[in-house]
């Protein structure tokens, strides 16, 4: 997927583009209003985060624009929680909003929404091999057995579950664990992992829950695997 981030300030436009590049988007910055216009009409993106107030041209001048040649998919984002506002970027054409200060988690999970349409509600049992997972009573067995998780190990247990078979960085991890955000020390990422793959795999021939150096962390069946 590709993503357009019109943002003038560096600190949320450094924060946007290291988690969503962890996460395998390609993210192009526009740091004004008129780059942020040229980029938006001249290159094709999957979706554009677009603020509001931006220098030379500001967001909804630039999404008015935008809605006279293309439907790209559009997430505003403003540090004014104002009713006026949510209401004029829906009218100019907006997709979805965020205020400032948003969880990047909430930001996933918008993005999502709005190139993942025709999902089904959310199950509440998964399965991956011989685990199986009650998201619901929170408990979890492997091969018939329950594991002894403390809150925050099936919390981490449920969120790589639930997306089985994709690599989560730490940082994302941090982020739907714990709610913290970059600044956060990875290694508390790290330990529970351990903790987590003590109970969850040691015990286990077949291992679930795997490394991916440089990378993240990934739950899912490998035949043959490690």
């Amino acid at each position: 997927m590709k993503i357009l981030i019109v943002e003038d300030e560096p600190k949320t436009a450094s924060y946007l583009h290291r988690g969503l590049i962890e996460q395998g988007y390609a993210v192009d910055i526009a740091a004004n209003g008129h780059d942020g216009r040229h980029m938006a009409l001249e290159y094709d993106y999957d979706v554009i985060v677009l603020d509001i107030m931006l220098p030379g041209i500001d967001g909804l001048s630039i999404l008015r624009e935008l809605r006279t040649v293309k439907q790209t998919p559009v997430i505003m984002l403003t540090a004014r929680d104002r009713i006026d506002d949510r209401v004029l970027g829906l009218q100019a054409g907006a997709d979805d909003y965020l205020v400032k200060p948003f969880s990047f988690h909430e930001l996933l999970a918008r993005l999502q929404a709005l190139t993942r349409r025709g999902r089904n509600s959310p199950v509440s049992q998964l399965r991956i091999g011989d685990l199986e997972i009650d998201l619901f009573a929170r408990k979890a067995w492997r091969g018939g057995q329950r594991l002894d998780l403390t809150a925050k190990e099936f919390a981490l247990l449920a969120a790589l579950a639930r997306r089985q078979g994709d690599i989560l960085s730490k940082t994302v991890i941090a982020e739907l664990v714990w709610d913290v955000n970059f600044d956060s020390d990875a290694n508390v990422v790290e330990v529970a992992v351990r903790r987590l793959r003590g109970k969850l795999d040691d015990p286990f021939k077949q291992k679930l829950l795997h490394t991916i150096r440089g990378m993240g962390y990934v739950l899912e069946l490998r035949n043959g695997g490690d």
